[in-house]
């Protein structure tokens, strides 16, 4: 089984360690997202020093297939958010 982290749980995180009131923890980090989603909305790279890197990256327009019936279907351009973890963040996870 794999536990989630939701936006709940990192405000809470907050209020326990930097002593803000729960809606203030829950207001920073509801501000920090906006943030992070505003500037991929822009197109713009968000990079969190010793996290890792958010990229905005657009796909081609390609020919797909429906895996039940096998027909053909287009798949439409787009974009798409990636993520790359930092060294430091691989270390962590990979010890």
């Amino acid at each position: 089984m794999t536990n989630t982290i939701t936006r709940a749980d990192i405000a809470e995180k907050v209020f326990r360690e930097l002593g803000l009131s729960r809606t203030e923890s829950a207001e920073l980090v509801d501000a920090i997202m906006e943030e992070v989603a505003i500037a991929l909305e822009k197109g713009e790279t968000v990079k969190l020093s010793s996290f890792g890197t958010f990229k905005v990256r657009s796909k081609n327009a390609r020919m797909g297939r429906n895996p039940r019936t096998k027909e053909e279907i287009p798949i439409t351009p787009r974009k798409v958010v990636t993520f790359h973890t930092s060294n430091i963040m691989a270390k962590k996870i990979n010890s």
